[in-house]
């Protein structure tokens, strides 16, 4: 039976307002983690396991530890809402469901790393889930909980949320600084790193939603209770967003060793396919990561496991196609994203990925040779190769995002490209199911 953590509290009607958070024994955890010193905080975080929820899945207190001690500068702490990965829809349902959790969360974070402000960086396009935060920030406010004495200590914490302007790459946590100081949202080289030079100039921890959307139940239930619930390298529940060919697509919080076929069929999660479809292929987390078969629905959604086969577990975005759906065309999809979304700076990305469109294009309508899908994984190559993941040639990771697929797409499923080569027509016509498939 599955302990709920971050879903706790959702289907108690109000549960996006203090009164009813604090019924529940919310902001308990933040009055117990004042009591504690910092450092124990922090040794309690270490012990759980928890790994970062926004895609990466780094280890939330060995990021934390990279923060200098004593450069006499303020520590910033900003929450990264900007949730555009194509697929992710988990850290909106926290903003509109318990938005005080989150704010909870990051009051024991700031705390821990001796910060006396912190931002939420929430998506342009989030006006309900923002307008729903700003509210609960101003209850914080008129509760004490936030302010010169946070629940009447001496200690002092400001938080403001910041609205983007609807851009993916501010996603990226150095592009997202960038934002926030008003300037272009373009990534920054590293080093330095935001730890060490972040905001303003000054050590910043980035943090998910998620991620610190767990602290109040791992200070309050303890880091052993936590690690315990998830695997050895990996604590805790995690969030994911189920769409596509599912009888039940939705949000749902998991076992991480909750595998994918558990996750598409079982009558409670994803309640099976449509009437006479089958799996063909799974995104595991989000459009970025490299694609799985059919065959490999019995892998566990958990970063070392998917790591393993070199794909990766995300953000959480758990996209099922169907037997019905034209992989070339749900391919083409993803890279006029990515194309859209490059912000330019890196010639392999600026030039790579409308290359990449165009190619797909040209052989999902027909047009296409077998040089083309030989140079599409050599375009794919220049922007970033496969495997490893994450040595790709550009400055932040979204050249890694939109050649990743590419690559894993075209690996797995080659005889359906070179079918639209030999045939030079899509065979899966134009039905909605082929034409759609996954991506609307």
């Amino acid at each position: 039976m599955l302990t709920p953590v971050t879903t706790k509290n959702w289907s108690r009607p109000g549960s996006h307002t203090l009164e009813v958070y604090r019924s529940g024994g919310g902001y308990q955890a933040l009055t117990k983690a004042l009591s504690m010193a910092p450092v124990q905080i922090v040794d309690e975080v270490k012990k759980s396991n928890l790994r970062g929820r926004g895609g990466a899945g780094f280890p939330t207190a060995m990021k934390w530890g990279f923060v200098p001690k004593g450069t006499g500068k303020p520590i910033y702490l900003c929450v990264n809402a900007d949730e555009s990965e194509p697929g992710t829809f988990k850290d909106r349902y926290i903003l509109e469901n318990d938005p005080h959790m989150l704010l909870e969360g990051i009051a024991i974070t700031a705390y821990a790393l001796d910060c006396h402000r912190a931002y939420v960086y929430s998506r342009g396009e989030f006006k309900k889930p923002s307008a729903i935060l700003d509210a609960a920030i101003r209850e914080a406010y008129q509760a004490g909980i936030f302010g010169a004495k946070v629940l009447g200590t001496d200690y002092a914490l400001d938080v403001h949320q910041v609205r983007g302007a609807g851009a993916y790459i501010c996603g990226e946590e150095t592009a997202l600084l960038e934002s926030l100081e008003g300037k272009k949202g373009w990534p920054r080289l590293k080093p330095p790193f935001p730890a060490v030079v972040g905001l303003f100039g000054s050590p910043t921890v980035v943090n998910n939603v998620e991620t610190l959307a767990n602290l109040p139940a791992i200070i309050e239930n303890g880091a052993d209770w936590f690690a315990k619930l998830g695997t050895e390298k990996s604590g805790g529940t995690r969030l994911i967003c189920l769409s596509g060919s599912v009888n039940r697509p939705g949000v749902y919080e998991c076992s991480m060793s909750t595998t994918f076929r558990e996750l598409i069929f079982d009558p409670q999660l994803g309640g099976g396919m449509p009437e006479g479809r089958r799996v063909k292929a799974v995104i595991p987390g989000g459009s970025s990561a490299p694609v799985l078969t059919a065959e490999e629905l019995d892998l566990p959604m958990e970063f070392e496991a998917l790591k393993a086969k070199q794909t990766m577990a995300g953000s959480g975005g758990v996209i099922v196609m169907d037997d019905a759906t034209c992989l070339v065309r749900s391919l083409w999809r993803v890279a006029r994203f990515y194309a859209e979304e490059s912000c330019g700076q890196c010639t392999p990305c600026r030039e790579g990925t409308p290359w990449q469109a165009r190619l797909l294009r040209k052989i999902e309508e027909g047009r296409g040779e077998q040089a083309d899908l030989e140079m599409l994984v050599q375009v794919a190559s220049s922007i970033a190769p496969y495997p490893p993941i994450g040595l790709g040639n550009t400055i932040c990771p979204l050249g890694d995002a939109a050649a990743l697929p590419v690559h894993s797409f075209v690996q797995k499923f080659k005889l359906e490209f070179q079918s639209h080569i030999a045939q030079r027509k899509c065979p899966f016509g134009d039905s909605p199911w082929g034409h759609f498939g996954a991506f609307g």
